[in-house]
């Protein structure tokens, strides 16, 4: 009995190990947000102490952004919210609706070259976005999309589908192929199965697909940076690069208090969805 509870004891112990790596890992994360959030209150900062009495100052960029001088000439910020918003979810809503069905396809149809074309739609992602840039903007000024948001929207939405469509086919191959065989035998075309039986059987991957989707959308610089240079739909990215881009004194509690309100709604993101972007794994992959 002894030496049972002895092995279960170091069971135990062993078990605690990768929370302690995860606590050691995350740690410093923390504290460095727990940091940033506390010197944005202050005037302003040396080295990694906040000088000055407790204010808002830096956070007038919310309400009276014409008072602040390093944002005069410079669109407001719930504007360039908005637009950062509508980037990610449309980027969101066009990689869930193609990968969804190019997944579907991929998993369901036997066609020649098949293979070949799942390891081109693999290798297409192994490709830097920013190796491709002048292509893009070739292709942008002939369509008459360059320096417009949807043009950077369907851009960026290119870029997310090869990991889309390999995650979606994934998903598709988990669902058993007798639940489809019976909605045709009972007259449903190939669309309605698809739509009606299909997708809500993989509703966590599409959500998950679809929140790491937004989350890359919202982080996105450089290619609202490149394909919209003249500013007019900017968003929050380009914009706090423009606050450290001038050539001159940088007020880093304004910067910090900005930085944190552009990366909220990611840390909210991951707080509120961790187990639906963790099912992202859940779908095997097969050939």
């Amino acid at each position: 009995m002894a030496t049972d509870a002895g092995v279960q004891g170091r069971r135990n112990w062993a078990s605690l190990v990768p929370y302690a790596i995860l606590v050691v890992a995350t740690l410093p994360i923390l504290v460095l947000y727990v940091w940033l959030f506390y010197s944005s209150f202050f005037p302003r900062v040396e080295g990694l102490r906040p000088l000055g009495a407790f204010t808002l100052e830096n956070w007038r960029f919310l309400w009276a952004p014409e008072t602040v001088e390093q944002l005069r000439n410079k669109p407001p910020i719930i504007p360039l919210t908005i637009n950062t918003f509508i980037f990610a979810a449309s980027t969101a809503l066009v990689v869930l609706l193609v990968s969804s069905m190019a997944g579907y396809a991929l998993s369901r149809i036997r066609f020649a070259g098949r293979r070949t074309f799942l390891g081109g739609v693999l290798l297409l992602h192994s490709f830097p976005s920013v190796t491709l840039l002048i292509a893009t903007f070739i292709v942008l000024r002939q369509l008459g999309l360059y320096d417009q948001l949807l043009g950077v929207i369907l851009v960026k939405a290119a870029f997310e589908l090869p990991l889309g469509i390999w995650i979606m086919k994934g998903f598709f191959d988990t669902v058993p192929w007798e639940l489809e065989m019976a909605a045709l035998v009972d007259g449903a075309g190939r669309i309605t199965t698809w739509w009606r039986v299909v997708m809500p059987l993989v509703k966590p991957g599409l959500l998950a697909l679809g929140l790491l989707a937004f989350v890359q959308g919202w982080n996105e610089f450089l290619l609202p940076f490149v394909f919209m240079p003249s500013g007019t739909q900017q968003t929050l990215s380009t914009f706090v690069r423009a606050i450290l881009g001038e050539g001159r004194f940088v007020d880093y509690g304004l910067l910090t208090a900005i930085g944190l309100f552009y990366v909220l709604p990611v840390l909210l993101v991951f707080a509120f969805a961790q187990e639906q972007l963790m099912r992202i794994y859940g779908g095997g992959v097969k050939g």
